[in-house]
């Protein structure tokens, strides 16, 4: 009987000693698949974004090969992506967004939807101006926003100012896209900066009445209408005037040989330059990982690649402009921090609709 007890209870030992070491196996599985889920999770970064070029693409593939973090893009209209951010709220699977003109910048700042960025990379490589005042976004590639003129028609030595272009000489020969266009609302609120409103409603008064026709089109069919005699003169983005000349279109080509490109108020104030830029968004899950996109997008390396291949500035003052870019010439920049572009923009579209810019 004693014998029999004997072995009954090494029976439990034994059935106790087996469950136990299954439950530790389970536990470390448990933990190992834990550790592969966060290291994962680290490995990749989630990007909205309203650029859809070349250059993009390849740039987040080298910041792939380069990390080992898989980026992972949502593109879609810049309104469109703020407005889907300010409706996922915390849910949200963003981690970045990348953005055209620095007053859109701003809105999704006053909408709570980016983060202040603690980075000693982007700091160093981002001047001041061109980066939100307390850091949460800062611009990755600069446009300047200038006059084309038509090379046939018009002697860039009558051209000065922007404030030139309200001059009744120019009555009937300037073209511009509408008012409703942001990049002409950051145009007018960086008057509002530098002049002050008054100045700025008159500026804006008297644009309309030189204007060629009622604003239609986007900034590259201110350039055609140019070229074809609707107009002498039009407003639109540097950027613009590369890639038409380097465009597929043979048509556009042409439109863009014919033009010429002058930077308004060299001896004044200077020429007005807005961005695209990149904010980390309020809710990002990989937080990390996002800023090093960042700090990867705003190095020389990057700069180069977007300067050489899609025609804009580079933000980084350590990167020369592409050769085409150089041959336009050295320019003065407007002197003003351009989170101001956004802080005046209400004030601008009130002066737009008070002088009847359409």
């Amino acid at each position: 009987m004693k014998k029999r007890s004997i072995l009954i209870s090494l029976s439990l030992v034994l059935i106790f000693s087996l469950l136990a070491l299954a439950g530790c196996s389970s536990t470390q599985e448990t933990s190992g698949a834990t550790e592969k889920a966060e290291e994962s999770k680290e490995q990749v970064v989630n990007l909205y974004t309203n650029r859809h070029y070349d250059t993009d693409e390849q740039l987040l593939q080298s910041f792939t090969e380069e990390t080992g973090i898989k980026v992972n893009v949502v593109k879609g209209d810049s309104d469109e992506l703020i407005e889907r951010l300010a409706r996922e709220g915390k849910d949200t699977e963003a981690d970045l967004l990348i953005t055209a003109d620095a007053g859109r910048l701003h809105r999704a700042k006053k909408k709570e939807l980016l983060q202040s960025v603690v980075s000693e990379g982007l700091l160093e490589n981002i001047p001041e101006n061109l980066r939100d005042e307390e850091n949460q976004w800062f611009g990755l590639t600069v446009r300047g926003r200038v006059v084309v003129y038509a090379k046939d028609r018009v002697n860039p030595s009558d051209l000065s100012t922007y404030e030139d272009l309200t001059n009744p000489k120019w009555k009937g020969k300037i073209l511009v896209r509408s008012s409703s266009n942001l990049y002409n609302q950051s145009l007018l609120a960086s008057f509002i900066e530098i002049n002050g409103e008054e100045k700025a409603k008159e500026w804006a008064k008297g644009l309309v009445e030189n204007m060629a026709r009622e604003p239609k089109g986007n900034d590259r069919a201110q350039a055609t209408a140019v070229v074809a005699g609707e107009g002498n003169l039009a407003i639109m983005n540097t950027y613009y005037v590369g890639k038409m000349l380097n465009s597929s279109n043979p048509e556009e080509v042409k439109v863009a040989e014919n033009v010429g490109v002058f930077f308004p108020n060299q001896d004044t104030t200077g020429t007005h330059i807005n961005v695209s830029g990149i904010g980390l968004t309020k809710h990002a899950k990989n937080k990390e990982n996002a800023i090093k996109l960042m700090e990867f997008l705003s190095g020389e390396k990057a700069q180069k690649q977007f300067a050489e291949g899609n025609y804009e500035y580079p933000a980084n003052p350590k990167i020369e402009p592409s050769e085409l870019l150089k041959s336009w010439g050295e320019f003065k920049t407007q002197n003003i921090n351009l989170s101001k572009l956004g802080e005046n923009n209400t004030k601008a579209v009130e002066i737009f609709n008070e002088v009847g810019w359409k």
